[in-house]
């Protein structure tokens, strides 16, 4: 038997992570932090097994705490989720030249890179894997250089979160200024060229700069999507699982250029959101250093990064995990999901085809 400890675990992905080693692993213990009272996988039934407050993770308390409950619970490995958690933790590894625990994650210096989106995109300017993109600030809106550069329309982002935070399609200028009188208390933003194609997800795992396994889908509809301005929440309530080997090819492109510019390896769990252009080239939007919020559903129909995880922080390398550079699904899977419900996948989209012929009949 095993202890695992999963934190951030009032967020879905954590609670997507618990629910599959629940399934898989029903012999494990689950312990669950997070700095909410109110997070939700306090109060699920059988979610976790112990569950703890925890201080943030930029409090001096937090490290110290950490080993305490590392220590009395014995914790095996962790399942770290909340990005700014990563990046602590890259940073107590390059202190100390160990971990509090075992875990699966890359080094400070990529988390850092990638959580930022202003440092992603300044570390991809002038190539083809991002869009035209710049930042701005409160304090520097550069109204001149969102004109000339980008263009509108144009879409602006918060630089860091989740969750299309801050995310809008501006049609002029004056959208613009008043975008930013609206998100005042959000303090650096991206502004990019706007992108008309598909909404892609893709999921990857690496170890050592080895590139392990890859598997994309397509974000089709957005949950509660006409209560955002941009009507992207980043929930998706429809979505198509792809066996499009481009998908994963570009994004293994995009990581090989980020080591060398970083002269870092890849490690761990990097989940890519790209966009088609008008002409259907991929473009990097996002990269989190983490599972994704579909890791879960991904795992039903056969893509399982949760139990690779595992099977690498238990064994300690890579090498009981199979090489799977271009995933394919072995049916045209789609899947729907909601708030308050669990994530429902179906074999293809045939099965949307209803039939009014009873009724036409008794018409």
């Amino acid at each position: 038997m095993k202890t695992i400890l999963i934190t951030g675990i009032g967020g879905l992905t954590p609670r997507s992570i618990a629910k599959r080693i629940r399934s898989n692993h029903p012999d494990y213990r689950i312990i669950g932090c997070d700095v909410d009272k109110k997070a939700m996988g306090f109060y699920m039934l059988d979610l976790v097994d112990e569950h703890f407050i925890a201080p943030r993770c930029d409090s001096p308390e937090y490290f110290p705490w950490l080993k305490r409950l590392v220590k009395i619970k014995g914790i095996d490995y962790a399942f770290v989720q909340p990005e700014s958690e990563i990046v602590a933790w890259g940073e107590y590894f390059e202190k100390n030249g160990r971990y509090p625990c075992p875990v699966f994650m890359g080094c400070k210096l990529l988390s850092e890179s990638l959580r930022d989106k202003s440092i992603m995109a300044e570390l991809l300017k002038d190539t083809d894997f991002i869009p035209r993109t710049i930042k701005v600030t409160q304090d520097n809106p550069r109204y001149e250089d969102v004109e000339k550069i980008i263009g509108f329309p144009c879409w602006i982002r918060a630089t860091e979160g989740t969750g299309g935070l801050g995310s809008l399609k501006l049609d002029d200028i004056s959208s613009y200024k008043s975008w930013l009188f609206i998100n005042s208390g959000i303090q650096e933003f991206t502004v990019s060229e706007f992108l008309t194609g598909r909404h892609l997800a893709n999921q990857m795992l690496y170890y050592n700069g080895e590139y392990i396994k890859g598997a994309a889908l397509e974000c089709a509809e957005y949950v509660m999507a006409n209560t955002a301005p941009s009507h992207v929440t980043g929930n998706t309530h429809f979505g198509r699982f792809l066996n499009e080997d481009k998908i994963n090819a570009f994004c293994d492109d995009c990581i090989k250029y980020l080591e060398k510019k970083l002269g870092v390896p890849a490690h761990g769990i990097l989940s890519f959101d790209l966009k088609e252009d008008s002409k259907g080239n991929l473009k990097v939007t996002e990269v989190n250093i983490r599972h994704m919020a579909y890791t879960g559903v991904m795992a039903q129909v056969g893509f399982d990064l949760i139990e690779d995880t595992i099977r690498i922080m238990e064994d300690g390398d890579c090498h009981g995990v199979e090489r799977d550079r271009f995933h394919h699904y072995d049916k045209p899977y789609v899947f729907l999901r909601d708030v308050d419900v669990e994530p429902i996948v179906l074999e293809s989209e045939e099965v949307f085809e209803f039939s009014d012929g009873i009724l036409k009949e008794e018409e």
